[in-house]
């Protein structure tokens, strides 16, 4: 075989397995702008309403099984441990009145996400119905992800998690960003994000999930009803999560 048939028949090779992993990914949706009519993600817009007065203070249910079903490393050590979802103490003072408040924080899911915007290598991109995901192999370790993001819900995962909890989703590289990617795995299915369905487990039901183009659902009717609040709006990234009692 000379040198010319050698690299025909190579970059046949490339070309082809190129185009088999853009075609999965483009009928799965993880291409930026991709558009397929019969994709099960078109047409929906994901969003989450978060109802501070229900939420109690020292629960960790959707905490715990956030970290439980996608394997979050947690090692005891803040310099270690990642963090898709956290409950952080928010004060507001207004005048000489100054109260507390119990606020959860996660990614927000940004119409205009920055962090996708900022990826050399679109390993952070969003979906056609707005989540916004990390291809962990794509990933490059640069965490310019994490700068950009102004809700500081991006974490750099250091360190290898020796206990792999549950079998059934992939353990946890190290060496790349994360984030909360709204269990898109569970939602794809047709099944709540880990978080919300054990806060409605334990009976508080202070997290909901749903299509915000859809306006018979319960957090479409809620953000056109009611005086809800986003983080950081003034920013321009159009947040999807969504606060009551803010």
């Amino acid at each position: 075989m000379d040198r010319r048939d050698f690299f025909k028949i190579a970059g046949g090779t490339i070309l082809a397995g190129t185009s088999g992993v853009y075609a999965i990914r483009r009928l799965t949706g993880s291409i930026p702008g991709s558009t397929v009519a019969d994709s099960p993600l078109t047409g929906k817009k994901w969003g989450m309403v978060i109802d501070l007065s229900k939420c109690v203070e020292d629960c960790t249910a959707c905490l715990d099984a956030c970290r439980y079903e996608n394997n979050v490393a947690f090692h005891q050590d803040e310099r270690w441990d990642v963090h898709w979802i956290r409950k952080i103490r928010l004060e507001s003072k207004i005048g000489t009145t100054s109260t507390e408040k119990s606020v959860i924080l996660l990614c927000n899911h940004c119409e205009k996400p920055p962090c996708a915007q900022v990826c050399p290598v679109q390993a952070t991109y969003k979906r056609e119905d707005g989540i916004v995901v990390v291809d962990h192999h794509r990933c490059i370790g640069c965490r310019y992800c994490m700068i950009a993001c102004p809700y500081n819900a991006r974490y750099f995962n250091f360190k290898d998690k020796e206990d792999w909890s549950n079998t059934d989703r992939p353990k946890r590289s190290h060496g790349v960003a994360e984030a909360c990617n709204l269990c898109a795995h569970r939602i794809d299915l047709g099944e709540l994000p880990a978080c919300v369905e054990a806060c409605s487990n334990v009976g508080e039901g202070a997290i909901m999930v749903g299509d915000m183009n859809d306006s018979g659902s319960e957090v479409a009717k809620i953000i056109m009803a009611e005086a809800v609040k986003r983080l950081k709006e003034d920013l321009g990234t159009e947040p999807k999560v969504y606060y009551l009692g803010l």
